[in-house]
């Protein structure tokens, strides 16, 4: 089982999306059948498994075991992952572009940055496991409290000079066998209550 799946396939989304069937995902967990899942969601056995079948035609869920009971066999199967994100790919006729929205300042702007991410790193995830080769990627994660507006704009100022310092440095337009890297900072409020979101 993975950490992450990234799902890119419009179909996958949509059945993943459907209230009972992110309800079985979310039981799947641990592994289970029809007959185990069906009361633990107040479905019938037979509406489980219809569910369970379409999980597994979208690569949802996957088989780990069968058991013989009598006449039956009964399958048991796990999700794939333990998180699933829906990649913008999944809606690409109306995905969102950074470069339509190009204010950086702008929040639009940085939620078509982060869709572009989860898009890229997706793909990338996807390649590098089918290659069986480690993917080389770095993420920060802080928080800041500022004492003002001003404060924030001179942090935003200074962290762009010191990137803009290091990305100069460091890139190499002629570099043989160099690699290009997507690099990617962001700043927004963190959602903590209404009153300081609203502020």
């Amino acid at each position: 089982m993975h950490d992450v799946t990234v799902i890119d396939d419009p179909a996958a989304a949509e059945a993943s999306l459907d209230p009972i069937r992110a309800r079985l995902l979310a039981e799947l967990a641990e592994p289970g059948s029809a007959s185990t899942l069906a009361a633990r969601v107040g479905l019938t056995r037979q509406k489980a498994n219809y569910h369970l079948r379409a999980l597994e035609r979208h690569g949802l869920v996957e088989l780990v075991e069968e058991r013989r009971k009598g006449n039956c066999t009964e399958r048991v199967l796990q999700a794939t992952a333990a998180s699933y994100v829906i990649s913008p790919t999944a809606l690409s006729a109306v995905a969102p572009d950074p470069s339509r929205e190009p204010d950086q300042r702008s929040a639009r702007w940085l939620l078509a940055v982060a869709g572009r991410m989860v898009r890229e790193v997706g793909e990338l995830i996807t390649g590098a496991s089918a290659a069986g080769k480690p993917l080389a990627t770095l993420g920060i994660d802080s928080e800041v409290r500022f004492a003002s507006a001003k404060d924030r704009a001179a942090f935003a100022v200074e962290l762009a000079d010191a990137v803009n310092g290091l990305v100069a440095k460091y890139h190499d337009e002629a570099a043989p066998g160099g690699r290009r890297h997507r690099f990617v900072v962001a700043l927004h409020p963190t959602i903590t209550n209404t009153k300081e979101t609203q502020s």
